[in-house]
């Protein structure tokens, strides 16, 4: 198939206005380019936005779990329990602490962790749940504090993708225990890297900013002290710029997301890829933030493997995405004895699993190009025999 006259459309692009590309040159210009006052308006704006909870921003997404782990009291040996269903930075920080990741299967519907199972995977060497919230959408978050109320563990929320969403009309981080969010170039916010932990008080968020820089603490002109073993996680004035711009657009971002996932379920109707068995996600317009659209394919009808009809959207000049494979089947968790057939709709979505383009830039013209294209590799390669 020939290259269309279309531009290429990614899968994702993050728009960065003008105001903001000049706010970055201020900053190179101030001499301040590391950690300083843009950080700490970032932070005081971060903690506005979830109802003045202490914030502390850094340097990535994954840092901030691994020292959510810490903040809560998480042991090598303890048990820490998450979804095999997300990025593998969730398990690997579980890892790096020495604790023991132990997976539970995700609900087909909504694709994440199925509180369901929850409770039966709770051991008495269970510290805390790692909840994942997939392409933004909340687990039920009354059932998962009930659980773990019930059963006295804290709950660390990888809502890496849930900036911007809510629960019951709250926003992701205005509630719940330690919340971690990422501001990586893909996200629906971003300080091109970055991220930021939501924590409880000022004692803990004291204990996050020791984490982030080394564990010093310092009085005076001169007075230095190292109590607890930090790293080198903090966020420059650079980055913390960008994300200042970017979070004064949280809600016209997240409305736009809200449209263009709107455009797709419309654009999807009726057409030839639904009916040949694609998968939508779950049509949630009130909680979700729409990270990202992803479609499952229907394998079993395809004459085609995954990889092969992404290079039928590329040849269409059409990005895609797999996020993500079954994590648990990477040869790091295999060396730890987990195996096909554990967690079956994990393995099953994460084999099947397409990310479509969606950001803020595109339009509706856009969504439909995409879906037409689908339709059209549906019906050259789909059979219902």
């Amino acid at each position: 198939m020939t290259q269309t006259s279309r531009p290429f459309l990614p899968f994702v692009k993050p728009e960065i206005d003008e105001e903001t590309i000049q706010g970055v040159v201020d900053v190179l210009r101030s001499g301040w380019i590391t950690t300083g006052p843009q950080n700490q308006q970032f932070e005081a704006e971060l903690s506005a936005y979830v109802g003045g909870r202490p914030v502390r921003a850094f340097n990535s997404g994954t840092c901030t779990m691994e020292i959510g782990l810490h903040i809560a009291g998480v042991d090598p040996g303890d048990e820490i329990i998450t979804t095999p269903m997300t990025w593998v930075s969730t398990a690997n920080v579980i890892l790096e602490v020495g604790a023991t990741p132990v997976f539970v299967d995700i609900d087909p519907v909504t694709r994440n962790m199925n509180l369901n199972l929850l409770e039966r995977a709770i051991t008495p060497k269970t510290k805390a749940i790692m909840s994942v919230y997939l392409a933004g959408l909340p687990v039920d978050m009354d059932r998962l504090y009930e659980i773990a109320r019930a059963h006295g563990l804290r709950v660390i929320e990888d809502a890496a993708q849930a900036f911007g969403s809510t629960w019951k009309g709250k926003r992701i981080g205005a509630i719940g225990d330690i919340v971690s969010f990422s501001f990586h170039a893909n996200k629906n916010v971003t300080s091109i890297e970055g991220g930021a932990l939501v924590v409880n008080n000022e004692e803990e968020a004291e204990l996050a900013r020791k984490y982030r820089l080394q564990g010093i603490t310092r009085t005076g002109f001169d007075g230095m002290d190292c109590d607890v073993l930090g790293g080198k996680y903090n966020l420059t004035d650079v980055a913390a710029r960008v994300g200042l711009g970017q979070l004064r657009q949280i809600e016209r971002f997240t409305e736009k997301r809200r449209q263009l996932a709107r455009a797709y379920f419309d654009a999807f109707e009726g057409g030839a890829a639904v009916q040949l068995g694609v998968g939508l996600p779950p049509e949630n317009f009130t909680d979700s933030n729409w990270h990202m659209f992803q479609i499952a394919l229907p394998l079993e009808k395809l004459r085609l493997t995954r990889a092969a009809f992404m290079g039928q959207l590329k040849e269409r000049d059409i990005g895609s995405g797999v996020h993500y494979p079954a994590l648990h089947l990477f040869t790091l968790y295999r060396e730890r004895g987990f195996r096909e057939g554990m967690f079956p709709h994990a393995e099953r979505y994460g084999a099947s699993t397409v990310t479509l383009p969606l950001f803020t830039l595109m339009s509706t013209d856009d969504v439909e190009y995409v879906v037409k294209s689908i339709d059209e590799i549906c019906e050259q390669f789909g059979h219902n025999g």
